[in-house]
């Protein structure tokens, strides 16, 4: 057992407090060999800090449970709360190393490269946004490590770990691997500990956190007051929603000879995608009474209902405030072989909250990029992405608005905030097709579809998905 400097455990309570009242979300990544002593470390940190304020998870190889989701899903839904503190004994650095060792393939459709890009877009992404990441690598060598395994076959409790231990270090060659990323750059920097010296390690070790997060919390006390204004141009002029609204329609025998078919082959891709275990993600947005909820009901009228979730994506709450923005959609990503609709989605960064300010021009420009490698991450382990946008016109979406003033069955689908929507239409417009020309990609296309006629737009949105299904399916 490590004795610790009763100096380090007031300066550490200190520090942690403060990271706590700024809310500053702060993530302690401990990577090391097996039996190099890293678990001593850790729990020596652990004891520091406030429980009520700190979690601890520990990375354990891939199971079956894992191999249904995104490869990065277990990290994204571990995210601390602002000013809380996540302690990662072993991390995605190790959960990558255990994919390659084992070769797993089950949700990952790209060559592991890939997915280190994954991880430090990922990383970029929160220190981006103000979290703290703070990495260790405990270097042992092999006398050390002797020695531990020593310790643990020599005691009954504890035999079953060393070999365990023994196992696992015969099957991964863990640290070859972590060499290499020891050596590239990434977003935030090793600090490697050698347990050679167990009392100078760990003042090692805490004197990096202590120096990062001084650094950290002057730089949130100096912080200034962000712009907010969102950056509209005065009579915008829009480039991509010039439709002929009235060109594009569809009468009603026509789109009851178009429509079942194009459901029924939506079945089909379900129980398609369900045998090749890949997710499907359909994202609508559009203008207020554009028609999402109808294009969402008539897309999934023969699907199987235990494959598929709906997100009706609301305000975030108090909660989701609490975390990086793109925390709560992530943990509503499907399994391998499902489908999530999503009735809105992250892309209210660059729309609502850049029109109504609350995120700031800083944060809205730089969430294309988070937004885009988001998504990369997503297909990268085997995900379809198909983004539907209802574009509608003024005046069409005026009669709508009144049409559901009238109608007792539809007038609940009617608020203030449409209203207050309308009023600003024309950053709407400018904010949305910068949002499609910043986000519009070969892995996640938009489809703009023109919506005055609902019957043009239900079955023009389930044609461009079975599409591009059709498409990733064969690929």
């Amino acid at each position: 057992m490590i004795d610790l400097d009763k100096d380090f455990e007031m300066k550490m309570g200190h520090l942690s407090r403060r990271t706590h009242e700024l809310e500053i979300p702060v993530m302690i990544i401990i990577e090391g060999a097996l039996a190099s002593g890293k678990s001593r470390l850790a729990n020596a940190l652990y004891m520091t800090l406030d429980a009520k304020y700190t979690d601890f998870f520990a990375t354990h190889p891939p199971m079956e449970v894992d191999k249904r989701y995104p490869f990065l899903y277990p990290f994204w839904k571990a995210l601390p709360k602002n000013g809380d503190i996540n302690i990662h004994f072993r991390s995605w650095y190790a959960h990558l190393i255990d994919y390659e060792a084992q070769g797993i393939k089950d949700n990952i459709r790209v060559d592991y490269k890939y997915i280190r890009d994954d991880i430090y877009n990922f990383e970029k992404t929160l220190i981006d946004r103000g979290y703290e990441i703070i990495k260790f690598y405990v270097h042992a060598d092999d006398d050390v490590k002797k020695e531990h395994l020593k310790a643990l076959e020599e005691n009954p409790a504890s035999q079953w770990k060393a070999e365990e231990f023994q196992e696992r270090m015969d099957n991964v060659n863990y640290e070859k691997e972590m060499e290499i990323f020891l050596e590239n750059p990434t977003p935030s920097p090793w600090t490697i500990l050698d347990f050679k010296d167990e009392q100078s390690s760990v003042e090692s070790l805490f004197e990096t956190i202590f120096d990062r997060l001084e650094r950290c919390i002057e730089h949130r006390e100096k912080k200034k007051k962000p712009n907010v204004d969102g950056e509209f141009i005065e009579n915008y002029k829009p480039t991509l929603f010039n439709f002929d609204f009235d060109k594009e329609s569809l009468d009603k025998d026509d789109y009851k000879d178009k429509l079942e078919p194009l459901q029924m082959r939506m079945r089909e891709i379900q129980f398609k995608l369900y045998e090749k275990k890949m997710p499907l993600l359909l994202v609508y947005e559009g203008m207020d009474a554009a028609g999402k909820g109808g294009n969402i009901k008539r897309t999934r009228m023969f699907l199987d209902p235990t494959g598929y979730t709906i997100n009706a994506v609301s305000a975030p709450t108090e909660i989701e405030l609490a975390h990086h923005y793109l925390w709560r959609f992530y943990i509503d990503v499907p399994r391998s072989g499902h489908i999530s609709f999503f009735d809105r989605s992250w892309y209210g960064r660059v729309l609502v909250e850049r029109i109504e300010g609350f995120a700031t021009n800083k944060e809205w420009k730089e969430a294309y990029q988070e937004i885009n490698n988001f998504e990369k991450s997503l297909v990268h382990s085997g995900a379809i992405i198909v983004k539907i946008f209802l574009s509608l016109d003024k005046d069409e979406q005026l009669e709508r608005f009144k049409d559901r003033e009238k109608d007792p069955d539809k007038e609940w689908k009617l608020t203030d905030e449409d209203w207050r929507n309308r009023d600003k239409w024309d950053q709407y417009i400018q904010a949305s097709e910068e949002m499609i020309f910043n986000t519009n990609t070969s892995e996640a296309p938009w489809y703009v579809i023109p919506g005055n006629n609902k019957r043009y737009a239900r079955v023009e949105a389930l044609k461009r998905i079975v599409e591009f299904c059709e498409r990733r399916l064969e690929e």
